[in-house]
């Protein structure tokens, strides 16, 4: 259990303000432990109900959470979606909630269009002889003499008419060469 540096009641306080309330009553108890009498109410009612095992903390999650969509609603729902109808249109024809088909078809892979029509594979193609087809490619470079202000720090130092140097490069189609 973690408690926090402020907290007004631990299961030891709680105990000892279910003694309290029996002896003095409610809502002197409330004021001595310095919290509502509506907690006070509570916690009483906790120990009654359980003992000393209703005065722990506990998780305020639900025991039980019913089932959103039944396996037949999520079986249209994937229908639906494989011919390309929106989310909303989905959960309107379901009568069901945007936010719990979102979910459910997300945790599925469906909640994006891209993913219902993967891309076609890429074709690639090879001419049937050597040299039958060439790549060309040139690229521009510019040659560098000495480095310049921007490396320096130095605003006189600038380097005029270095020129450029080219790069070419030819593929063959057929062998990737």
């Amino acid at each position: 259990m973690n408690i926090h540096k402020n907290a007004r009641l631990t299961p030891q306080g709680r105990k000892i303000l279910v003694s309290r309330i029996r002896r003095n009553g409610l809502e002197s108890a409330a004021i001595d432990a310095g919290i509502s009498s509506r907690t006070a109410r509570k916690w009483l009612a906790r120990y009654r109900l359980e003992g000393d095992m209703g005065l722990f903390d506990r998780s305020g999650r639900p025991h039980r959470v019913r089932k959103a969509l039944t396996n037949e609603q999520c079986q249209i729902a994937l229908s639906l979606r494989r011919e390309r109808r929106t989310i909303r249109a989905v959960a309107d024809h379901l009568k069901a909630p945007v936010s719990t088909v979102r979910r459910w078809l997300a945790s599925q892979g469906m909640n994006r269009l891209p993913r219902l029509d993967p891309p076609p594979p890429v074709q690639r193609y090879e001419h049937a002889a050597p040299g039958d087809l060439l790549h060309l490619d040139i690229k521009k470079l510019g040659r560098i003499v000495r480095p310049g202000h921007r490396v320096t720090g130095n605003p006189r130092d600038n380097v005029d008419g270095a020129g450029w140097e080219c790069v070419h490069v030819a593929i063959d189609d057929h062998s990737r060469v």
